[in-house]
């Protein structure tokens, strides 16, 4: 098979590609800002290596009754894709091991059974300088890492109740890769933060991370407002993402959920 020219693509066709396809119904400064990281890392947006998450962040200001007045932004956070694509471009990245899973657990959580692997150990290689290849272990522990449905439960959330192995991995992989190549950074992934709310004082200070767990959406309620979200969609009063991040700033929405009004932006956006 032959090879087939590079394309010549400008930003203003990127913008276009990723707001229609990579990332539905997102705002356009957010996409913006997907682009202007991608370009400082010297990274493909294509590729998808970063995701754009609402973050709950403290305005400085108070209300009447003196509570710290928040608002929704979103906020640029990488995939465990980009560690991985981080990794592989220097050269130095010498595999992953598969994930080594604890043995099984079941407990009783508020009178319902769930089954998880105690713990995760992932080990990531790195060729030194020197030629040797060493090996990044991580153990991450299933019961210090999963995501609850809601604050007030201790029940895990649905994609950790449905993916118990697969979310831990992540978690285990993200850490090791981190350990590996600690000069790509130590921000969290936004695969492990899943189903959590990140609640940000305006300090910048990390040690004033919060995470929030929030109730899941009840199918019975999405299902009768889903009429009036299509009209708002359909009429541009909302994009899909804003519908989406606003109603995060209250429930966590399933994969399903979410696609469900990422689907009413894309039939929007054809007609």
């Amino acid at each position: 098979m032959s090879n087939l020219p590079a394309l010549q693509i400008n930003e203003e066709e990127i913008f276009r590609v990723l707001s229609n396809s990579l990332y539905v119904g997102a705002q356009p400064e957010s996409i913006k800002m997907v682009l202007s990281y991608c370009k400082a890392s010297g990274l493909d947006p294509m590729l998808k290596p970063v995701h754009i998450v609402p973050m709950y962040c403290s305005t400085g200001k108070k209300d009447g009754k003196g509570y710290d007045i928040k608002a929704m932004r979103d906020v640029i956070m990488p995939g465990i894709g980009l560690y991985r694509i981080q990794a592989s471009i220097s050269k130095q990245y010498a595999g992953a091991s598969e994930p080594e899973f604890g043995e099984d657990i079941t407990e009783e959580i508020e009178g319902s059974k769930v089954t998880y692997p105690k713990w995760c150990k992932v080990t990531v290689k790195r060729q030194l300088e020197s030629g040797v290849i060493a090996g990044f272990s991580a153990i991450e522990f299933w019961k210090e890492n999963y995501a609850t449905k809601s604050k007030d439960s201790k029940l895990p959330n649905a994609m950790w109740a449905k993916r118990p192995y697969g979310q831990i991995a992540k978690c285990a992989e993200a850490q090791a890769l981190r350990k590996a190549f600690p000069e790509f950074g130590s921000q969290p992934t936004a695969d492990e933060m899943e189903g959590k709310e990140i609640d940000v004082t305006p300090t910048g200070n990390t040690n004033q991370i919060e995470h929030k767990e929030l109730p899941e959406y009840p199918d019975d309620r999405f299902k009768e407002k889903l009429s009036g979200w299509v009209q708002a969609i359909t009429s541009n009063k909302q994009t899909a993402e804003q519908l989406i991040n606003t109603i995060s700033t209250r429930y966590t929405l399933s994969e399903v959920q979410k696609q469900s009004i990422i689907n009413i932006g894309l039939e929007n956006a054809n007609s």
